[in-house]
């Protein structure tokens, strides 16, 4: 199934290189990355196992968008959570992770 997804999506955006090219050739490839805004698939044995992407592409995948924090903000407000304290966030989660053990 991933390869299926891989295959469909990510190769037409990435380049695909295999492992053991990948582990000779890392520092020039870091700079592909880098400088092509191009990530890398690296493939064992014809199987997608990882991708090398750019940090700058991490960081938007990881984090985010200003968007989401907007709405996550306003939700806050409406429900009265935007005033908790960091005592009380600490409580409350407590308070679910013990309800959930006993689940």
């Amino acid at each position: 199934m991933a390869s299926a997804i891989v295959d469909e999506t990510l190769k037409v955006r990435a380049q695909v290189v295999s492992a053991g090219a990948a582990g000779t050739k890392l520092s020039r490839l870091l700079s592909e990355v880098e400088d092509s805004g191009r990530s890398l698939i690296i493939e064992r044995r014809g199987t997608p196992t990882a991708i090398l992407l750019s940090l700058s592409d991490y960081v938007k995948l990881a984090a985010p968008e200003p968007e989401v924090l907007r709405l996550i903000g306003e939700e806050s407000v409406r429900n009265g959570t935007d005033q908790l304290s960091d005592d009380q966030i600490d409580q409350i989660i407590h308070a679910a992770r013990a309800k959930r053990k006993k689940l």
